[in-house]
């Protein structure tokens, strides 16, 4: 067996020393000779034909070392990193995963938990890359024209722009559905061809048939041309197609349909999130209040569903705390108002980040995803550590 050429990058003598042991002792790995020079490392890694580790010590340094690693994540594909430090946190460990580490363990180093995070490495060498943590996001409100399908792609674009992983648009508005036309997009597959096809569906045939947004890593999953593919769509395909996608991506975003249909509480059964958007006036928020009581029915946790109020101004005549008392919960994120902003990219069928990144909102939209997928990643990554941070 070809044995994983590993490099260390650690200022602390003893540290290194531990670590040149360490490796030494485990069969399957090849010490390189060490450097300090970041470009050095980057461009030995990038030479390696074959699979590499990088083990970094992020006790100091750790900005720098953290450009170093998503660099080294982006440009190295057969690299794997483990990430230690001697001063463990929540936020260190979000830094730590979103800049590729596949693995971390605390500084100082115990023997035991260094060679279990070098066998999980290695196991994830061997296996196809799958993302069974993907998480299901719709965005719903029973009410038209407050700004659902705006919030729906602009988050599905921020957040493959800060993850670089794979996301999925699906437009669940079977009768009128609007994501192609605010993404100006004529895309040759729809979610009825997904659903005839669903027992052929595999990573490569998802990647290729969806429409991918220009070179970005999002990718739409248009609504039906004709009314009538609809009425063919049934709940259990849809479960179906979710737990097939989620094979690929790593988030999914559904823009919902203003509807209790059977179809669309499906999506909504099987979203680990659902952002409902309202606007601060009353007919919207009695709306919004009927959402969660049927909810609650439906015996969905209070943690899944949360208020995003859109168009949000501080001087409206209904203030945040009047929202909160009436729907007796807290609000997730305000939207802020901006009518022009807004309106001149649904005209050009663009996101509004790309009509101007510096507006309130095209900051919200990329506030809001970013606060998603830290909690996400705390969700998904912190457990592992809950011990570490724990001590």
């Amino acid at each position: 067996m070809q044995k994983i050429s590993t490099l260390i990058l650690s200022e602390e003598f003893s540290t290194t020393e531990v670590l040149k042991l360490f490796v030494s002792e485990y069969d399957k790995l090849e010490l390189l000779e060490q450097t300090s020079n970041y470009e050095e490392i980057l461009e030995k890694l990038s030479n390696i034909n074959g699979k590499s580790l990088f083990i970094v010590d992020l006790s100091t340094n750790k900005q720098p070392k953290l450009d170093l690693m998503l660099k080294i994540s982006q440009q190295c594909t057969s690299c794997k990193i483990l990430a230690l430090s001697d001063n463990p946190s929540v936020d260190l460990i979000i830094q730590i995963m979103r800049a590729g580490a596949r693995e971390f363990i605390p500084v100082p180093i115990i023997k035991n938990e260094f060679f279990e995070a070098i066998n999980k490495i290695l196991t994830q060498f061997e296996e196809p890359k799958r993302n069974s943590k993907c998480k299901i996001i719709s965005v719903f409100s029973n009410k038209g024209g407050i700004g659902k399908t705006s919030l729906a792609s602009n988050l599905a674009l921020e957040l493959s722009k800060i993850t670089k992983e794979n996301v999925a648009l699906i437009d669940m508005n079977f009768q009128m559905g609007d994501i192609t036309t605010f993404l100006d997009l004529k895309p040759s597959f729809n979610i009825s061809y997904m659903l005839e096809n669903i027992d052929k569906i595999n990573e490569t045939f998802l990647l290729s048939t969806l429409e991918r947004y220009k070179n970005t890593s999002l990718y739409i999953l248009a609504d039906p041309p004709y009314f009538k593919q609809a009425d063919n769509i049934h709940p259990k395909q849809i479960t179906k197609l979710f737990n097939t996608l989620k094979e690929t991506f790593s988030y999914i975003i559904v823009d919902a349909e203003a509807s209790f249909e059977g179809k669309n509480i499906a999506a909504l059964d099987n979203s680990d999130m659902i952002l409902l958007v309202t606007v601060a006036n009353l007919p919207a928020l009695r709306n919004t209040q009927r959402c969660l009581e049927l909810f609650e029915k439906l015996g969905y946790d209070k943690e899944k569903t949360q208020i995003v109020v859109n168009g949000y101004m501080e001087n409206d005549e209904i203030k945040e705390a009047d929202v909160e008392k009436v729907l007796s919960k807290s609000i997730y994120w305000k939207i802020p108002n901006n009518y022009f902003a807004i309106m001149s990219a649904i005209n050009k069928g663009v996101p509004v980040s790309t009509i101007n990144s510096s507006t309130n909102v095209a900051q919200s939209y990329k506030d809001i995803a970013q606060h998603i997928s830290d909690n996400l990643y705390k969700q998904n990554m912190v457990k592992k550590f809950e011990n570490i941070l724990n001590q």
